[in-house]
C-alpha cells in the first residue's frame, strides 16, 4: 500500500513504499515547471535517504534547466531563510519533519521561502495533471552552486535580532540540555546555544541521521531528556524536531513546559517589546489570547497549518505568531516555524525574567489541553461536523477548519483528518481534570452521532 501524500506542504512518503525515486523525479519535474527559471536554494535534514532523495532532487532541477544553490544538512527554516535573502525563485527542504526514519519528504517553497499559499498549489497540481515539459537540452542545463554559508547567514541574523542582548543572556551562564535526535540542528543548535554564552550538554547531536528514538518531541518520547536535565542539574533543555522547526522545552525540574507554552511565552515576549497583534491556530492554546490581550494586542486565528498561519498574519500584519505545536513565526527575520529564533526569544526573556523556566511557566496563564481521535467505520467525518454544528449552538462556532466552539470555561475543536477517516478532538479548560472528563464527553458525543 503506498504511503503517498502531496498537499499544499509537498509530497511525503514512506522510502520504498511510496515515495519511490521516479516519484521524486516526476514531482521534482512538476514544482521545475512550476518555477519556470532562475534558481532554487536545496538543503535536507540528516536522516539516511537524505542524500540518495538530493541527488535525485538536484539532479532533475538541473536537466530541468534550473539552478541550484545546495545548502546542504540543515534546518527547514534555514532553507526558508535562503531562499528570502538570496532572492532564489524557490526552494526544496527534504525532510519528513517528525516522522520516523523510513519516511522522507520534499517541501515544497515559492519566491517567499513560505509554503505554497492554496492558488500556487491548484497551479503545480495542474501541472502535474496536463503534463510535463521536455528536459533542457545539454546546452541550456542549470547550473549547480554549493553554498556553505547557509547555515552561517541563519544564525548570525538571528543573533542580530534588535530585542537581543548577547552581553547579558551570556551572563546567565545557563547550562542546557540539547536534544537534537540526531537530526538538521544537530551542529546548528549547540553552536547557537554557546554563541549565547550557554555550558551545552548534547544528547544526540550527532550526523548519523538515524532517529534513537521516534522523532516526534512529545513528553512520552522525551524520558531521556528530562532525566539528562536532572541527572546534569541543567537550567532547561531545548529539543528540536529532525527538520528544527518546533521548538519544545524541559524545565528545571526534569518536566515538560508544553509545547502550548512555547508560543505563549514568545507572544508575551514579543508584545512586551513591540504593540502589535498575533495569529495562532483554531487548535492552539487560550493562553496566547490572554497575553495578547493584557500587551493591548488582538489574536487572530487561522486554520491549522503553518501556510495557513502565514496567510492570516500577512492579513493582519501581525508581529508574531505561531503554533501550539513549539511552532514560532517572527516575520522580522522570515514567515516560518523557526526553532533557532524561537531559542533566541525564550533566552531573553528567561533573562530578564530573572527565575527558572519551571517559575516562568507558573506565571504563564494555566490551562490544560486533552486530545482524543476516533476512527469512523461507515459514516462521512462531513456527516459527523454537521451534527456536531447542529447540536453544541450555545457556543461561539467557527467553521473554518473543522468547528471549534468556545464556551465560557472552555473550547473544543472538532477537526477530520485529511488522510484517514478519523475524527481529532481537542478541548482545553483551565482544570486539568474538566479538560479530561470533557473530552470523554465529547468523543461519546461523536460515537453516538456515528451510530
Amino acid at each position: 500500500m503506498s504511503t503517498l501524500m502531496f498537499s499544499i506542504s509537498g509530497v511525503r512518503g514512506i522510502i520504498g513504499g511510496g515515495l519511490e525515486p521516479e516519484t521524486i523525479v516526476k514531482y521534482t519535474s512538476a514544482y521545475a515547471d512550476f518555477i519556470g527559471s532562475g534558481k532554487v536554494v536545496v538543503g535536507r535534514d540528516s536522516r539516511i535517504s537524505g542524500e540518495m532523495v538530493r541527488t535525485l532532487t538536484i539532479g532533475t532541477l538541473l536537466a530541468k534547466g534550473i539552478d541550484v544553490v545546495d545548502i546542504g544538512i540543515c534546518p527547514t527554516p534555514t532553507v526558508q531563510f535562503n531562499v528570502k535573502i538570496l532572492n532564489a525563485q524557490g526552494g526544496i527542504a527534504i525532510s519528513a519533519s517528525h516522522n520516523p526514519n523510513e519516511w522522507n519528504a520534499l517541501k515544497l517553497l515559492n519566491s517567499t521561502g513560505q509554503f505554497l499559499s492554496p492558488d500556487e498549489f491548484a497551479v503545480l497540481s495542474n501541472i502535474l495533471q496536463s503534463g510535463l515539459k521536455p528536459y533542457a537540452t545539454w546546452d541550456k542545463l542549470g547550473k549547480y552552486t554549493l553554498y556553505e554559508e547557509g547555515l552561517e547567514n541563519h544564525k548570525s541574523r538571528v543573533l542580530a535580532l534588535p530585542f537581543i542582548d548577547i552581553e547579558k543572556i551570556k551572563a546567565k551562564k545557563f547550562r542546557v540540555v540539547a536534544d537534537c535526535v540526531n537530526g538538521a540542528g544537530f551542529k546548528i543548535i549547540p553552536e547557537l546555544l554557546r554563541d549565547f554564552g550557554c555550558e551545552v550538554i548534547e544528547l544526540d547531536c550527532e550526523s548519523t541521521g538515524i532517529f534513537p528514538r521516534l522523532p516526534e518531541p512529545l513528553p512520552e518520547n522525551l524520558t531521556a531528556t528530562m532525566k539528562a536535565v536532572v541527572d546534569n542539574n541543567a537550567d532547561f533543555a531545548v529539543v528540536v524536531d529532525p527538520d528544527v522547526d518546533r521548538l519544545v522545552l524541559i524545565t528545571d525540574k526534569g518536566e515538560p513546559f508544553s509545547e502550548e507554552n512555547t508560543i505563549t511565552q514568545a507572544v508575551k515576549f514579543i508584545l512586551s517589546k513591540q504593540k502589535g497583534d498575533s495569529v495562532v491556530n483554531l487548535s492552539t492554546t487560550r493562553g496566547v489570547d490572554d497575553v495578547t490581550k493584557a500587551a493591548g494586542g488582538k489574536l487572530f486565528r487561522s486554520p491549522v497549518g503553518e501556510a495557513n498561519v502565514v496567510k492570516k498574519m500577512k492579513e493582519t500584519g501581525a508581529v508574531i505568531g505561531g503554533e501550539g505545536s513549539g511552532g514560532v513565526i517572527l516575520p522580522a527575520l522570515h514567515y516560518g516555524r523557526d526553532a533557532l529564533v524561537g531559542i533566541a526569544i525564550l533566552l531573553q526573556h528567561l533573562t530578564e525574567f530573572g527565575g527558572s523556566l519551571s517559575a516562568l511557566k507558573d506565571a504563564l496563564p494555566k490551562y490544560f489541553i486533552a486530545k482524543r481521535k476516533i476512527e469512523l467505520k461507515n459514516i462521512s467525518p462531513d456527516v459527523i461536523l454537521g451534527k456536531v454544528a447542529g447540536h453544541y449552538k450555545n457556543g461561539e462556532i467557527n467553521t473554518e477548519d473543522g468547528i471549534r466552539i468556545d464556551f465560557p470555561d472552555h473550547w473544543v475543536h472538532f477537526r477530520k483528518s485529511n488522510t484517514e477517516p478519523i475524527i481529532r478532538i481537542i478541548t482545553e479548560s483551565p482544570d486539568q481534570h474538566l479538560s479530561e472528563k470533557l473530552i470523554e464527553e465529547y468523543v461519546g458525543k461523536i460515537k453516538e452521532f456515528a451510530k
